[in-house]
């Protein structure tokens, strides 16, 4: 069975390594970045699933004040189909049930229908709003 606790700082380049494998990473994304800040937060996390001491699936979760997040939901593709996404998405929720945050909402891009029917099977619902972006640096996008 899967174990999941915090993600280790010695773990960390093992867990980028993990989200490029799962084809999570954007060149406008700076996962290095994204690790070290969701780390070093205090309403941030990164949890980590591993299978005989080995890292196998991450989930970073967080609370904007307002809702809580899900980024980085990953599972090797060795791993797949074993339930190991559902439990880190369950480790996720009682990470932000535990803060107190009243609802989790999460981004999937409208290409990915395995993701969308993967969240759909543990019981997320799609939701009626339009996501907007602006690149707030000169080197993003």
């Amino acid at each position: 069975m899967i174990e999941i606790g915090a993600l280790a700082p010695a773990e960390g380049e093992a867990a980028i390594a993990l989200w490029r494998a799962c084809g999570l990473t954007r060149p406008w994304n700076d996962p290095h970045a994204d690790l070290k800040l969701a780390l070093a937060t205090p309403t941030a996390t990164i949890l980590a699933g591993r299978l005989d001491g080995a890292l196998v699936a991450t989930v970073m979760t967080g609370f904007d004040g307002h809702r809580g997040w899900v980024y980085y939901l990953a599972v090797s593709p060795d791993h797949r189909h074993a339930g190991h996404g559902a439990a880190m998405m369950r480790a996720a929720e009682a990470w932000l049930r535990a803060r107190g945050v009243p609802k989790l909402n999460l981004m999937v891009r409208g290409d990915n229908a395995a993701a969308i029917g993967f969240y759909a099977a543990i019981g997320y619902d799609r939701s009626d709003v339009t996501v907007l972006q602006k690149f707030l640096t000169d080197d993003a996008g």
